[in-house]
């Protein structure tokens, strides 16, 4: 027999946020959230879930560390480059970044560390040629951020993740 409410902690997630974007607890949203987080919740349970195993939980906790000084890092750089003088003379652009992790869940993070520092965005992943695209706000040197993203994030994230 299958599970009704396979994830209930997705549901909840769910509903709280659709209270909190819609700023109201009135009857219609909260009937429509309700009906929403079922929906997506019941979506969800058709997924199979990802086999993913834990390696080094110590060097999870050191990327954790490592990724959130680097967002604190890159929100000063970019707010230097937004509102310090020669704003206008940087380039942004795109870099192309070849990867060699194909395990959903280190891809997962991955997408989620990049996007989440300011200034960076993960634009694309192509699985037939293992390469992401890569927006950058202020491309100066493109090596460097290949550099950047295999050494310092998919090399952990490869030695994290079974």
């Amino acid at each position: 027999m299958r599970v009704w409410l396979q994830y209930p902690l997705i549901l909840a997630g769910l509903f709280g946020m659709w209270l909190i974007l819609n700023e109201s607890v009135a009857p219609g949203t909260v009937i429509l959230g309700v009906a929403a987080a079922l929906l997506a919740s019941f979506a969800l349970s058709a997924l199979p879930p990802p086999r993913t195993r834990l390696r080094r939980i110590g060097m999870a906790v050191g990327l954790a560390w490592d990724v959130a000084v680097e967002i604190v890092r890159s929100n000063n750089a970019v707010a230097r480059i937004i509102l310090g003088p020669g704003a206008s003379e940087r380039r942004s652009g795109f870099v192309r970044v070849p990867l060699d992790m194909r395990h959903p869940t280190g891809l997962t993070v991955l997408a989620c560390i990049i996007t989440a520092t300011p200034g960076t965005v993960w634009v694309e992943y192509d699985s037939a040629e293992g390469t992401m695209l890569l927006h950058v706000l202020d491309l100066v040197d493109e090596e460097e951020w290949v550099r950047i993203i295999k050494e310092r994030y998919e090399r952990r994230l490869m030695e994290i993740i079974a």
